[in-house]
């Protein structure tokens, strides 16, 4: 297998994003959990991305397992490498974009790194330096408020430079449409004045293109799952990469019984709760009991399997806000996170003993934490259930044939668990 392109994600449902993007553009995408082991029978395709849970860890570990993916993708022929982040920028004034950007950095030999969360399709853009959810700045957007990595300020070039050892620069707008040789120019002269980084706008979708392209020309780049847009087009524009239907995963039917995990308290996910309550039977966790023992679990499962047989059922640990700002200040942010993850991975592995074979996750950490405990090591790619959220199944796993569906906790309508599983057969 030698690869076209290779990506690395800092979470699980940021990486089902990626592999969906590059999907569509028409690029055969697996995506793995973890550095595939070598025994791992992947097929032959143009792009892999390597799923780490390495957001919100400390960055000298994200660091540790970044270079460890760079170096897998380099062995199987990868001449280009995407630190995939989120189109939030979603990280702390320690790291971890920064740190993992000038280690790939460092590691590729390249002077000057290009830097974009912007996916225009989905709201995300970039205009001065600064990030835009829909038409608001990302600080007075609700998306700000994220209870590991909440982002309060929308200069992306102020905020990359208080996490990187290098000077970030900016390509603003107006460069960007003069077109990829005038963006070349700038970062060259960006690179003689000793900047190691720059943000670079991007407002309409062709500007992914012309960034792609640019991009192409360097070992590394940064960015969301528009960066990837812009790459793979430019691989497919170039010749290297034939456009292809993708990788398809309709072959055969799974089946089995189905059940759906909600962790992220985004304001959307909590707004598909409220519609699936009007569809299937919905629990909701405790929070308190789940941080005090198991025994919340044990009550989940068994109300659970009471009603596996009659269709889908959904169980919630997602809390407003305010309720979670409340919860981490009686037990400490940390472990009031580790708790509910833990339970949701407990959850999720008790439901597949009890027979599930098609699992929606809701929440990145709460993917993450589920995908780790059923220890499956990677997905091929399918039909799109709503902008950057596909349908997974499972390989490397014989004995568990499953369906998935990772779902960022912005992403996604209303009707989202119910269109998930309408697609999961």
């Amino acid at each position: 297998m030698t690869l076209a392109l290779g990506c690395i994600a800092d979470d699980y449902t940021g990486a089902s994003d990626l592999a969906n993007t590059l999907t569509r553009c028409g690029l055969r995408t697996v995506q793995t959990i973890g550095i595939p082991a070598d025994d791992l029978q992947l097929p032959d395709v143009d792009a892999v991305v390597v799923s780490l849970k390495s957001r919100s860890i400390a960055a000298s570990r994200a660091v540790e397992k970044s270079r460890a993916a760079e170096k897998w993708m380099r062995s199987r022929g990868a001449d280009h490498v995407l630190f995939k982040i989120c189109s939030t920028f979603d990280s702390t004034d320690g790291g971890n974009i920064g740190p993992v950007m000038d280690a790939l950095r460092l590691d590729s030999g390249d002077n000057i790194v290009l830097v974009t969360p912007a996916f225009p399709e989905t709201g995300r853009t970039v205009y001065q330096g600064n990030l835009f959810v829909g038409s608001v700045p990302l600080n007075e957007s609700p998306l700000k408020d994220h209870p590991l990595n909440p982002m309060h300020d929308s200069n992306l070039v102020r905020v990359l430079a208080r996490q990187s050892a290098t000077n970030i620069g900016l390509v603003d707008l107006g460069v960007v449409a003069c077109g990829a040789d005038v963006v070349r120019t700038h970062l060259d002269g960006l690179s003689e004045n000793g900047f190691g980084a720059a943000i670079i706008d991007a407002v309409f979708a062709s500007d992914l293109e012309t960034i792609g392209a640019v991009a192409l020309g360097h070992r590394v780049s940064v960015g969301a799952s528009g960066m990837g847009l812009g790459l793979a087009r430019a691989l497919v524009a170039s010749g290297r990469v034939k456009a292809n239907a993708g990788t398809s995963i309709k072959d055969t039917p799974v089946g089995g019984a189905a059940a759906c995990l909600a962790g992220s308290c985004s304001q959307a996910t909590l707004q598909q709760i409220a519609r699936a309550e009007q569809v299937m039977p919905v629990l909701h966790l405790d929070p308190e009991q789940v941080i005090a023992g198991g025994a919340e679990v044990q009550r989940a499962l068994g109300w659970a399997k009471e009603r596996l047989g009659k269709g889908p059922v959904l169980i919630a640990s997602s809390s407003t806000p305010d309720q979670v700002t409340a919860l981490q200040k009686r037990h400490g942010r940390d472990a009031a996170g580790h708790a509910i993850e833990q339970a949701m991975a407990d959850l999720a592995e008790g439901l597949v003993r009890a027979g599930v074979q098609r699992l929606v996750v809701a929440g990145g950490e709460t993917s993450g934490a589920v995908v780790d405990r059923l220890g499956i090591p990677g997905f091929l790619v399918g039909a799109e259930i709503a902008a950057g959220v596909p349908v997974l199944r499972a390989v490397g796993a014989a004995e568990r044939q499953m369906l998935l569906a990772l779902k960022s906790g912005n992403f996604g309508g209303p009707a989202f668990f119910e269109d998930a599983l309408s697609l999961m057969t």
